[in-house]
């Protein structure tokens, strides 16, 4: 069998029914909709989750818990992953972009503790865990909150 041999098997494609074609087609006349009414006008219809007046589902359901929109996110970065970087390369949130371990900015940088440690960088983030400063200082490099 060759690539221009192939065919679709018998009922795999169904045909379109085309509505408005005369009452012989079984969908003339009316289109399939039926007399009057919501769903017979053009627009008609109910939205999703409509259910004919009765509370839907989305408000039966109990709410729980809060969403802070203040809340500051961080894109983090553990001090094992800045072993790629040479020797007294200053680190930001920009060259981790472009290096790609950070994919977005968010609200700031923050370094973890996370690895090891071999190179000694400059380090320039938002926020550090203790283990993380300690490390980067064992290496010989510096730390510096933005």
């Amino acid at each position: 069998m060759k690539l221009h041999e192939l065919t679709y098997t018998e009922g795999a494609r169904k045909k379109r029914n085309r509505v408005g074609r005369g009452t012989s087609s079984g969908n003339g006349k009316t289109s399939g909709r039926g007399q009057k009414g919501q769903g017979s006008r053009s627009g008609g219809g109910k939205r999703p989750g409509f259910e004919g007046g009765q509370t839907p589902l989305f408000m039966r359901i109990p709410k729980r818990g809060f969403t802070n929109i203040h809340k500051t996110q961080y894109a983090i970065v553990n001090v094992g992953d800045l072993n790629r970087f040479d020797a007294d390369t200053e680190v930001t949130i920009d060259t981790l972009m472009t290096a790609g371990l950070v994919k977005k900015k968010l609200d700031g940088l923050k370094v973890l503790g996370n690895g090891e440690l071999n190179v000694a960088l400059k380090v320039k983030a938002n926020k550090f865990s203790k283990s993380a400063v300690s490390a980067i200082e064992a290496a010989g490099g510096t730390t510096e909150v933005i």
